[in-house]
């Protein structure tokens, strides 16, 4: 009887035993099938790597130069008789601007002129005289003389009756006017100004490290705060063979179309400097970049898995940056839940958005 029980007891702990182990099997068989289940992809949003054209451009800000520039001074001792020009005018090459008095001069000129007429004709009746040996010849050496200082005397004044008109020595605009009719004025007194600015001189300063890549016929865009909506063009006309040893930077300049003369002389104005273009660039959103250190990463969608592609970044454009390698025109990019995934994660493409 004891021996039963005992063996009763015996069967009724093994088949607790074979119960749990089976328990402990079917939970961790469970366990592990729940483990082994693949996380579902992320959803992600992508644009597709594109090509289009990159512009180098070197941006800073210049000075307005007239294209000629003069002030227009006196350049002798006289009063004024007339201005024959009005501030702001445009006036041809060679127009008169202002008149001095001259009627001292041009009498003295007249007078001047018969004294050289009459010395001519005496020096011409001498030379007839000589040939009969009636006259010396010292005399009529003498009668040259006073012929040629006559001509020359002639040539004087009319020098002086010239500088007692100013004509505009190019077309161009007239500034204010800082005489009046009537006024002494003395050799350098300043009258008006004269600026052509038919075409616009804008004086760039560009660094040495650029120079390389500027040339004459580069172009150039320009705006100034009088016109902030108005983008004036012009191309790079002239480059200094120095460069300045304090700035090492060197003096450009380039002529822009001012046929309106909206340009004023002496404005300041912002540029952009076309260096180059590359027309077969590879250009991603800027959203796509992912930043680690100095490093730059990109995650590409192949094949529903993104993978992360390091890029070198080249110029940047409004939302777009050149990428020098890395990925292939065409390929998607991630651009939206890229906080979300790694390397060789499964994603899911989300539906493009309609176009507003």
């Amino acid at each position: 009887m004891k021996t039963t029980s005992q063996l009763a007891i015996i069967a009724v702990l093994a088949a607790v035993g074979v119960g749990a182990w089976l328990l402990k099997d079917q939970v961790l068989g469970k366990t592990a099938k729940t483990t082994s289940t693949a996380a579902p992809p992320v959803l992600v949003q992508v644009k597709p790597v594109r090509v289009g054209t990159v512009t180098d451009r070197l941006e800073a800000v210049g000075t307005a130069l007239a294209n000629e520039s003069v002030i227009i001074t006196a350049k002798t001792v006289g009063i004024i008789e007339k201005i024959t020009i009005n501030e702001g005018e445009r006036v041809k090459a060679g127009q008169l601007l202002v008149k001095f008095e001259d009627a001292e001069a041009v009498a003295e000129l007249e007078a001047q002129k018969a004294l050289a007429r009459a010395a001519f004709l005496a020096y011409d009746r001498a030379t007839k005289l000589i040939e009969k040996q009636n006259v010396a010849q010292a005399k009529v050496d003498d009668l040259l003389s006073a012929w040629k200082s006559g001509e020359a005397r002639v040539k004087v004044i009319e020098a002086r009756l010239a500088d007692l008109k100013l004509l505009a020595p190019f077309a161009g605009k007239v500034g204010l006017r800082r005489v009046s009719a009537g006024a002494l004025v003395q050799p350098g007194t300043v009258i008006t100004t004269l600026d052509d600015d038919s075409v616009i001189r804008l004086k760039l300063s560009v660094p040495e490290g650029a120079l390389s890549s500027v040339k004459v016929g580069l172009d150039v865009e320009a705006t100034t705060a009088a016109y902030p909506k108005r983008a004036f063009r012009g191309k790079v006309s002239s480059i200094d063979s120095r460069v300045d040893q304090i700035t090492r930077a060197a003096e450009i300049r380039a002529d822009i179309p001012n046929a309106d003369g909206a340009i004023k002389p002496g404005m300041f104005m912002s540029y952009k400097l076309v260096l180059a273009r590359r027309e077969n660039a590879l250009l991603v959103p800027e959203e796509a970049l992912l930043a680690e250190g100095t490093r730059q990463f990109v995650f590409a969608v192949v094949e529903g898995r993104a993978q992360k592609r390091e890029v070198k970044i080249g110029d940047r454009g409004v939302g777009e940056v050149e990428v020098l390698g890395g990925v292939k025109a065409g390929e998607d990019v991630v651009v939206g839940g890229i906080q979300k995934i790694r390397n060789n994660s499964p994603v899911r493409v989300a539906p493009a958005a309609p176009a507003s």
